[in-house]
């Protein structure tokens, strides 16, 4: 999934505690000023660059790294850039017996340079769109103590920062989470076995460096939200996505990712890499079949068309809102219309990650594969400013 964690350390040294000593403080603020200068790490999928990214090709990449290992490669690595990233949509019944729906964000990100100790930052929001708003929060933590068993552990990842945790296993994954009027006690199912992105999970970027990347496109949720006081039993379907890597960012721009969920028990993984200048430079289109098929399309299988826009009242940024998605390519016709359930979902994250980006829940109507459909989705956008 595109996810983005532009200058996550630029605000690392207000972490900094009694119990450090002055070196280490001194390094770690050496560090920021260092990685400002040098590797503002963008986000999930892509390297940020100027110059033309390689493109995706319709067939798997040549791994000259170790493939994937699972479970061993669900828990943290030692490598630059590393997340886990949930999305999804809730349901609850409420007590006078009306449907309320929702969507959910939830994310951490770990970030190594040279010896020290690992940097997290981690996002929640939640999207209440029965009640109209967009509520979010953040953390950020300097941990001396974690431990990055780097593809040898079997137990998985158990993550922590202050108040908030992720743990998963085999595709059985818990998530915690809190914020003023909102909290999730999550548990998760992968319906699907892991999606391994360009065939085999590894994604190249020259001179910027490699990714790896799954998803668990499709994952049943239950479990309680915590509404203003008011506990509710929820039920949905999430999406996960994974990347780890030594990639870096390489200069400005920005991306359109999308993730798609129809009631044909097929999903969509799309995104479009934009250089400083608004020309895309680099697209992905993933199809998963209802028996976990993974189609890569080409790019030019795709187009989209941006349907309007909204403006941001904190930031002033002007967002694309609402795309029609046309996919035409032999492995399927599908034309998509997606709806943001809100418009203003819009994360001001200075304090965390040192940016602000669109990432909202969108609903789907259309057709694909020759019959009319509907799901839910996400949508992120970045580097409109």
């Amino acid at each position: 999934m595109m996810r983005m964690l532009r200058r996550f350390l630029t605000t690392a040294e207000s972490q900094g505690t009694r119990d450090h000593s002055r070196t280490l403080f001194t390094a770690l603020a050496l560090f920021v000023l260092l990685s400002l200068a040098l590797t503002s790490c963008s986000f999930p999928g892509i390297v940020s660059t100027s110059a033309q990214l390689p493109q995706v090709n319709a067939t798997p990449t040549s791994a000259v790294l170790p493939p994937i290992h699972f479970p061993q490669d669900e828990a943290p690595h030692r490598d630059l850039t590393e997340w886990w990233y949930y999305t999804g949509h809730m349901n609850a019944t409420t007590p006078d017996g009306k449907l309320h729906h929702y969507g959910f964000e939830f994310v951490i990100f770990q970030a190594l340079r040279s010896d020290l100790p690992p940097i997290y930052a981690a996002h929640f929001a939640i999207s209440d769109v029965t009640g109209g708003q967009f509520h979010y929060d953040q953390r950020r933590l300097i941990e001396p103590k974690a431990v990055l068993p780097n593809g040898t552990s079997t137990s998985g990842f158990n993550l922590v920062v202050g108040n908030w945790t992720m743990r998963g296993l085999n595709g059985s994954d818990h998530l915690s989470a809190s914020m003023t009027n909102y909290a999730i006690q999550l548990n998760l199912l992968g319906l699907k076995p892991p999606t391994l992105h360009n065939g085999n999970g590894l994604i190249t970027y020259g001179l910027g460096g490699f990714s790896y990347y799954y998803s668990r496109t499709r994952m049943s949720l239950s479990g309680t939200l915590l509404d203003h006081n008011q506990s509710l039993h929820v039920t949905g379907e999430a999406w996960m996505d994974h990347q780890w890597g030594n990639f870096l960012a390489l200069g400005g721009g920005g991306w359109d990712w999308f993730s798609v969920q129809l009631n044909n028990f097929t999903e969509m993984m799309i995104y479009r890499i934009r250089d400083a200048s608004g020309n895309a430079i680099s697209t992905y289109v993933g199809y998963i079949g209802p028996h976990a098929d993974d189609h890569l399309l080409p790019a030019s299988a795709l187009r989209i068309t941006v349907l309007g826009h909204w403006t941001s009242p904190v930031t002033h940024i002007t967002y694309p809102s609402g795309w029609r998605l046309d996919i035409s390519n032999p492995q399927l016709h599908a034309s998509l219309t997606l709806t943001p359930e809100l418009k203003d979902q819009e994360l001001v994250v200075y304090a965390s990650t040192g940016n602000s980006y669109w990432e909202g829940a969108v609903s789907i109507q259309g057709q694909s594969a020759g019959a009319t459909v509907q799901g839910e989705g996400y949508v992120e956008l970045t580097g409109y400013v």
